[in-house]
Parts: C-alpha cells; sequence; structure tokens
C-alpha cells in the first residue's frame, strides 16, 4: 500500500487550495522545499484581485472565485479576504479592450484629475474597473492550509525533491534528505521549478518560464493615497497603487525571464519603476522605502496548466499561473480536484471547460 494517495509537490497558494479540496476525500502530502509554505510568489504577490487581467478565459476563474474570496463559507474564513479599490487602465490616446465580461466604464481628464490629483496632462482617458480589490493573500493562504489540516492533510516543509520513478503503478519520490515517499498520483505545483520537477521525474517538460516582477515602495510628497485606486496603463508597462498616506507600490509591469531562484530586485529595473511613475503623476518621490522581486511563471500559450499529463501516468500539472494564481485559486483549485478525484465538477466551475487549460494543448 503506498503511503498516501496523492503528493503534492509546492505549498504555495496553487498546492495548498488544491490540497484543501482533496484532502477530506483523499490521503494527501504536500512537500515544501523551503523552510514554510509560501516564501517565493504567493508570499510576495501585488495583491490584487483584477477579472481583467489574464486575458478571456482566465476571467472566468477570476469571476467565478470573487464570491469565495469576498465572502467565503463560514467554516473556512470569519471574514472576506477582498478590499476594494477599483483600476483605473490609463491611456493616451485608445482605451483598451477588456474581456467583454468585466464590468468598466469611460473616465475622462477632468474626473481623472479628481481620482489620480497631480497627473500628468499626457494622461487623457482611462477605463475604471470598480470590481478591482486588494486581497489579504496571506490570510487566504493560511486558511487554505487550515483546511487543509484540519482535512487530514499532512504538510512537510524543508522537503525537496530529488528525483521521482514510477513502480507498480505507484510513484516512489527520493527527497534530498534520501527519504522515499509513495503514492499514486503526483501533482506538479513547483512553481518556477516546474520544468525542473518535471524533469526529475522523468516527464517532458512543457516550457514554463519563470519571468521576474519588481515591487518599490516609495515614500512621496503627497498624502491622501491609502485608497487610491490601482492605477495602470493599457500598455502595460507600470502600476502603482496606494499602500499607506504617503506611500504607493510601484511595479515597472517587468516579466524578465529568468532561471528559478530566490529573487532579488535589481537596480535598473528599481529606477526604471521609479522614472515610469514620475511620468504618471506630478508627485515628489522623497525615498524608496523598500523593494523587492517574485517569480510568476507562464506557459508558452500565457494560460495556467490544469490536468494530467496523460492519465496513465498520474502525473499532474497545476502550473503556470502566471500573475493571477491567487484570485483565480478557489475556482481554481475546484476545476482541479474534480479531474483528480474523478468528480463532476463544482457548481462553482461547472460552466469552465477544464480542456482549455490541459497540459496536452502543450504536447500538440
Amino acid at each position: 500500500m503506498s503511503d498516501f494517495d496523492v503528493i503534492i509537490i509546492g505549498g504555495g497558494i496553487a498546492g495548498a487550495s488544491l490540497g484543501a479540496e482533496i484532502a477530506g476525500k483523499r490521503r494527501t502530502l504536500i512537500i515544501e522545499a523551503e523552510a514554510h509554505c509560501g516564501y517565493h510568489s504567493t508570499g510576495r504577490s501585488a495583491a490584487f484581485f483584477l477579472e481583467s487581467y489574464g486575458g478571456a478565459e482566465v476571467a472566468k476563474l477570476s469571476a467565478a472565485s470573487h464570491d469565495f474570496l469576498a465572502a467565503p463559507p463560514a467554516d473556512f474564513s470569519e471574514i472576506g479576504f477582498l478590499r476594494t479599490r477599483g483600476d483605473l487602465h490609463l491611456t493616451q490616446d485608445v482605451l483598451p479592450k477588456l474581456p467583454p465580461s468585466v464590468e468598466t466604464r469611460v473616465v475622462e481628464r477632468a474626473e481623472l484629475e479628481l481620482l489620480v490629483p497631480g497627473i500628468r496632462p499626457a494622461w487623457r482617458r482611462a477605463l475604471f474597473e470598480p470590481g478591482c480589490a486588494d486581497i489579504d493573500v496571506a490570510s487566504l493562504h493560511a486558511a487554505f492550509l487550515r483546511q487543509f489540516g484540519r482535512s487530514g492533510g499532512v504538510v512537510r516543509t524543508s522537503a525537496r525533491l530529488r528525483s521521482g520513478r514510477r513502480s507498480l503503478g505507484d510513484w516512489i519520490i527520493e527527497l534530498e534528505s534520501g527519504e522515499n515517499i509513495s503514492a499514486a498520483i503526483i501533482v506538479n505545483a513547483a512553481g518556477a521549478w516546474a520544468d525542473e520537477v518535471a524533469i526529475a521525474c522523468g516527464m517532458a517538460p512543457l516550457r514554463i518560464e519563470p519571468k521576474r516582477r519588481t515591487m518599490v515602495q516609495l515614500r512621496v510628497g503627497r498624502s491622501g493615497l491609502r485608497k487610491l485606486p490601482l492605477v495602470d496603463d493599457s500598455k502595460g508597462t507600470f502600476y502603482f497603487k496606494g499602500e499607506g498616506d504617503s506611500s504607493v507600490w510601484v511595479s515597472p509591469h517587468d516579466e524578465i525571464p529568468t532561471e528559478p531562484c530566490d529573487a532579488a530586485p535589481e537596480e535598473i529595473d528599481v529606477a526604471t519603476a521609479i522614472e515610469r511613475f514620475e511620468q504618471v503623476v506630478d508627485w515628489p518621490v522623497e525615498r524608496v522605502e523598500r523593494c523587492w522581486a517574485g517569480l510568476r511563471s507562464f506557459a508558452p500559450d500565457r494560460l495556467p496548466v490544469y490536468g494530467f499529463d496523460d492519465p496513465d501516468t498520474g502525473f499532474f500539472w497545476c502550473v503556470g499561473q502566471g500573475g493571477f494564481g491567487i484570485q483565480t485559486s478557489p475556482a481554481a483549485a475546484k476545476m482541479a480536484a474534480a479531474l483528480i478525484l474523478d468528480e463532476p465538477a463544482d457548481s462553482m466551475v461547472a460552466s469552465i471547460d477544464p480542456a482549455v487549460f490541459s497540459p496536452r494543448r502543450l504536447r500538440r
């Protein structure tokens, strides 16, 4: 008899949310290479819910997740995880095209000056997306892990995978400690390390590419910014949002290809973020309070990947969530759980076709 039914490799939001869905029905282990779960991408997210982000197919997962995030079941969390902020998609010319399901309205220059005092003259119009909200990522991730534990799931941290092999219908994984653990199914939820995990298990990679994203917290000579909308441009070259009364989080919206690593900000990217911010508003930048970087991982077509590599392999992909893994986690976990458990899809995702996200599309 195998040690577990399912081993999930990776304890970030993808692995934790999926584990929370299946632990009550399958003996499930999460192994996490770091000393605690959520150390990399999950713990470094800019933490907002933006339904328009990621395109039309991802928007379906985001929309399906919204009500759970806003008002979760009482046994999952006593409070919701969203705080509405709104998003201004700025433009100097043509308004951006967003998925038709996303609620928006046009904001002209006069209103723009009220919403973002000190905005420079070049920015003429915007689309306002009122549903944009901050996500309490730490609380959401912790709630998934609590549910996982209450359902009988086991978490092993500082447990890095060395290799995996199939034997008599089971997977035998070896940790760097030398310990062997068996399970019928392996779930690859390793984020930036997804292809490395696949190769270590003798599976062909999917060309999941990690990309570095930089965030900078600036102290500026302007007050009343805490409730500032998220502000981005239609060409995807920056975004910023109010953090404190006189501080903002700014990103150059960079996607720098990189090897899987403990990402750190580079001076040029911090400088780029500040330069682009100063081209939007006339607020004096007083100092950099802190900066950090995280990795976002994308499949070649930029859609996330959920599904068995092949039903006979017992190797399941749960990767490529890009920058939308947190806001889609409730729906994505339920969709993936139905595939693993071979059960009908939960009502939350019954109208979403999981074949769109299958790894088989990348094998053609």
